[in-house]
């Protein structure tokens, strides 16, 4: 099989104007009778029909490039025969076991310890949780309590971690906190490695890490406001708040700041794992060694799964005991199937040398852009996870929510996928399926190209 294969050949395609009157029509029952907390229709008026590879195509034979691979979800392409095929075989035999041990859920748990780093292989536990990312890190705050006796918690300004209220409790986004209460007590945010937008106004070279030596400060201080606390989680390249990538040293540091002192770290990998930024974890690319790993979104290969991996010595401590963590889904069987093919697929097909040669291709075929734009601050991305951050003004560095969702509007009309986020919601954000060939890359990185000059050109903030 050759990814070629995957896709529709002839994407893009846009039959008419957007969106056709298939999707309209559904669109407005959708509008209708679901609640109002749908969102992504409603800022891309989408519907659709079904999916191949990198590609969908829409309720009216409309066909786009998928930039953003149903948030990181479908790794390996939408509709994967391979994963299909596993999926299927699975569910001839049965779907459902709660976490009873069967065959499958075996050979992911052997997976999954198998693509750690050797510091860390066959030396931590696998326990898995409900089918979504946030499940993941409800699990992890509660492990992290109940191996510390402690309640307070660390995360960093940017960070997303679910809905959940544990997990959105971590989570940094203003606009949901101020909504939706009561969340977890003694959530502290510290900065974190932004380069664009650095809180200390320094830059890159001269810096000295200093976001890192801030965390040391604030565990240092008695008089800082706060505790010892339970766990520090962090994603090693951030993903919702906007394709961040820190600077090498910084997890590693932060990392080995908290084993100085005895604070569990977490890597939150759901959106950055499983060979998105060229290797199977993000925090792989600094040499760093997590206490507890959150998984989901490509674990399941597109079907619902999440897990947690923590070291084996906690066990020692005999606090996560029978019932610790409990869900009638924890562990949906054809999910690891889909797990287990989606991990083989990877090794066989090498897909962490594909990910690094297409994701440098793309970013720097975008910095080509960035350079020769009024509107575009900063390209920035390791593997497929990369951020175009959008502004009004590249001196100010002024954010432009505004520019941002035209681009998306105008990529949409001539079909390419692409989803916004960032701290100021500035930030284009491309996740392809990992599986893109290198000429839908090109098509797709050129359709932006014209449309971020055609906002440029029209737009009456620049």
């Amino acid at each position: 099989m050759t990814f070629e294969n995957l896709h529709y050949p002839e994407a893009p395609k846009i039959i008419d104007k957007l969106p056709g009157k298939k999707a309209r029509d559904i669109l407005k029952k959708q509008y209708e009778i679901e609640g109002k907390a749908v969102s992504y229709p409603k800022a891309i008026p989408l519907v659709i029909g079904e999916g191949r590879g990198a590609t969908i195509k829409d309720s009216d034979g409309n066909i786009f490039i998928d930039f953003f691979a149903g948030a990181g979800v479908v790794a390996l392409g939408h509709c994967n025969p391979i994963i299909i095929k596993a999926v299927e075989e699975q569910q001839k035999k049965i779907t459902h076991t709660l976490d009873f041990p069967t065959e499958i859920r075996i050979r992911l748990v052997e997976k999954i310890r198998g693509i750690l780093p050797d510091k860390l292989r066959d030396k931590m536990r696998i326990q898995f949780g409900g089918p979504t990312g946030s499940d993941a890190v409800e699990m992890a705050i509660k492990f992290a309590k109940c191996m510390t006796q402690r309640r307070a918690f660390i995360s960093f300004e940017g960070a997303y971690h679910g809905m959940t209220s544990g997990a959105l409790s971590l989570t940094s986004g203003r606009f949901w906190k101020e909504q939706y209460l009561p969340l977890l007590s003694e959530i502290h945010f510290l900065p974190y490695a932004y380069c664009y937008r650095c809180p200390f106004q320094r830059i890159p070279d001269t810096c000295e890490r200093i976001c890192a030596q801030y965390y040391d400060y604030k565990l240092n201080d008695p008089h800082s406001g706060v505790t010892q606390p339970a766990g520090t989680i962090i994603e090693p390249v951030q993903g919702e708040g906007g394709s961040i990538i820190p600077p090498k040293g910084f997890i590693k540091q932060i990392q080995e700041i908290s084993q100085n002192y005895d604070i569990p770290i977490i890597f939150d990998e759901i959106q950055s794992g499983f060979n998105r930024t060229g290797k199977f974890f993000s925090f792989e690319h600094d040499g760093a060694v997590p206490d507890i790993i959150t998984m989901s979104k490509a674990l399941g290969g597109g079907f619902p799964l999440s897990a947690i991996a923590y070291r084996e010595e906690f066990d020692e401590k005999e606090k996560w005991v029978k019932g610790a963590h409990i869900g009638t889904f924890r562990g949906n069987v054809s999910a690891m199937a889909a797990g287990v093919a989606t991990i083989d697929f990877m090794i066989d097909y090498n897909l962490s040398e594909h990910v690094k040669k297409l994701g440098t291709y793309m970013v720097q075929s975008l910095k080509d852009l960035e350079r020769n734009s009024d509107i575009i601050g900063e390209v920035r991305g390791k593997g497929l996870m990369i951020g175009l951050e959008v502004v009004v003004n590249k001196e100010t560095k002024q954010p432009s929510e505004e520019l941002a969702r035209q681009i998306r509007t105008e990529a949409f009309n001539r079909g390419v996928l692409v989803e916004i986020g960032g701290h100021y919601n500035n930030v284009v954000r491309l996740l392809p399926p990992l599986v893109i060939t290198q000429d839908l890359a090109e098509k797709g990185i050129e359709i932006l190209k014209t449309t971020i000059e055609m906002v440029q050109n029209t737009s009456n903030y620049v």
